[in-house]
């Protein structure tokens, strides 16, 4: 069943544009977000957001939002008019631009220049084919064509602030060929941290963002510590505010709410952030950046609540750049192809060729092993000798005494 990693929401109400930036402050300050737009504003990078459908219309977004394909066409009744609402609101904190002089006003989000892909993969709740998306078999596979679709289309990013119980293997394949494709993928890892431990004592785990290659969001609250709501588990790689964050709305509304959604969105914008300034860096680089410039870092440097703590898109973009002639892709004649099996019947790279032998090094070790068998040997032939004389010196048993017979 597939749910939206949103904990329920409150319309701002009576927050007009000009206030937003100021509730804003404290999420953009947690990021260092003006630091880090010194560098990068994610411009020339889309971000695809698999979510429920995107207001494009949106006077934070206009301009900056394509719709892509409906997957979840034919779930609700002829003419029904999709909310989208928590697609709307994750665009938003991911590539939103404001408005007004110089756009002060409205949401800014973390990489305000970047563009958003929407793709339609999840109903809202109050949708009326919501149940019967959930249910049919044809929809199993949704957020895998989803994958494929944005990746095919283009995108850097692909934002899921979307959840799910069980995985498919047609969204493993479609993640690990988004990432052969070098595109980043983020998801949140769920809300279901407050409903008790699982067994092992950690929280359920969520798909996709458990996958390998996935980047798994937890949510902050105050204090930057783990949010009550927010799975624990080994999943998690990395953590950002999740708790009273503002973002647009259809219709140009603006909503605070709460969850590993809103958390997955930033860290969204900050690997848009760092794609657009190193656009041929692989994903396991953009991680290694988002990791390495981690704030917050809990004792021993990880735990299951916050991962290896919380973003800093300041600190990510400065190890990007200190990493990005690096590659974890091996090449050459001697690489192992990954398509292909270990062992025999495969392209081996053949025998390892010695570059250096160290002689008097392997004089010295092959003089310890000679000299540990000789001492060996002689500790067997002081064993046999002394058993030997115990033997001797023991005297041999008297006969058995004969049995009584009876006499006939």
């Amino acid at each position: 069943m597939l749910a939206c990693g949103l904990v329920p929401v409150l319309p701002a109400g009576s927050a007009h544009a000009d206030e937003v930036r100021s509730r804003q402050r404290e999420v953009l300050r947690t990021l260092d977000l003006p630091r880090a737009w010194r560098t990068s504003q994610g411009q020339g990078v889309t971000v695809a957001v698999l979510d429920s459908g995107v207001d494009a219309r949106h006077r934070d977004l206009a301009g900056s939002v394509t719709e892509g394909r409906d997957f979840t066409a034919g779930a609700n009744p002829p003419g029904t008019v999709p909310p989208r609402l928590h697609g709307t609101y994750m665009a938003s904190l991911i590539a939103g631009h404001g408005h007004g002089p110089g756009g002060a006003d409205g949401v800014i989000g973390v990489a305000p220049r970047a563009r958003v892909l929407s793709v339609r993969v999840i109903l809202e709740d109050e949708e009326p084919g919501f149940r019967e998306f959930n249910a049919a078999e044809r929809f199993e596979d949704v957020v895998a064509r989803g994958i494929r679709y944005a990746v095919d289309r283009g995108a850097d990013v692909i934002n899921m602030s979307i959840s799910k119980e069980l995985a498919t293997g047609e969204e493993r394949a479609a993640i690990r060929y988004a990432v052969s494709r070098g595109v980043v993928l983020v998801a949140a890892a769920g809300n279901e941290g407050a409903g008790g431990a699982a067994d092992g004592g950690y929280a359920p785990y969520s798909y996709p963002a458990s996958f390998p290659g996935v980047v798994s969001v937890a949510a902050t609250g105050p204090g930057l510590r783990r949010a009550s709501f927010s799975n624990a588990n080994p999943s998690v790689l990395v953590a950002a505010p999740g708790v009273d964050v503002l973002g647009a709305g259809p219709g140009d509304a603006y909503w605070v709410g709460r969850g590993t959604s809103q958390a997955t969105a930033l860290v969204s914008g900050v690997a848009a952030l760092i794609k657009s300034e190193h656009p041929e860096m692989s994903p396991a680089l953009v991680v290694q950046a988002l990791t390495a410039g981690a704030t917050r870092r809990p004792a021993g440097g990880y735990d299951t609540g916050t991962g290896f703590g919380v973003v800093n898109a300041a600190r990510a973009l400065a190890e990007a750049d200190r990493i990005s002639r690096h590659t974890h892709t091996a090449s050459g004649p001697g690489a192992h192809d990954p398509d292909r099996p270990l062992g025999a019947g495969s392209r081996a790279a053949g025998p390892v060729r010695v570059v250096h032998r160290d002689r008097r090094r392997i004089a010295v070790h092959a003089g310890v092993a000679l000299t540990g068998g000789i001492g060996a040997v002689a500790s067997l032939a002081v064993i046999a000798v002394v058993a030997g004389r115990v033997r001797a010196a023991d005297p041999a048993p008297a006969p058995a005494a004969p049995e009584p017979v009876a006499a006939p």
